[in-house]
């Protein structure tokens, strides 16, 4: 008979593997298509950079819609997500983003 902590190890385990496969699904829908692998804590974060990118634009008159990393024709390329280089870290497109919402800060206060 499985021991009480081999139950509770496996639960844990599914826990971890149903958040892994939400954040992923939460970066896809914003059109970040991870090909590195990071931790669950670095997706959490590069979500975070995500959101506070999105609120900046918002914030500056950006349409999300309009300026999508998918749009062809973006109104204001500085409105667009960084788009993710090959090979490039979650913790590193993480940074990228977070200075490009730091761009849009300093830009908006001119």
């Amino acid at each position: 008979m499985p021991e009480e902590s081999d139950f509770d190890d496996s639960i844990r385990r599914e826990e971890r593997v149903a958040l892994h496969s939400e954040l992923i699904a939460r970066l896809d829908q914003k059109g970040v298509r991870l090909i590195a692998q990071g931790s669950d804590a670095e997706l959490a974060d590069l979500l975070s950079a995500i959101d506070a990118f999105e609120t900046a634009v918002e914030n500056a008159g950006g349409d999300l819609m309009v300026d999508s990393p998918d749009s062809s024709e973006p109104e204001r390329p500085e409105f667009v997500l960084p788009h993710l280089h090959d090979n490039e870290s979650v913790a590193t497109y993480t940074r990228r983003v977070i200075s490009a919402t730091a761009r849009l800060g300093s830009d908006t206060e001119r």
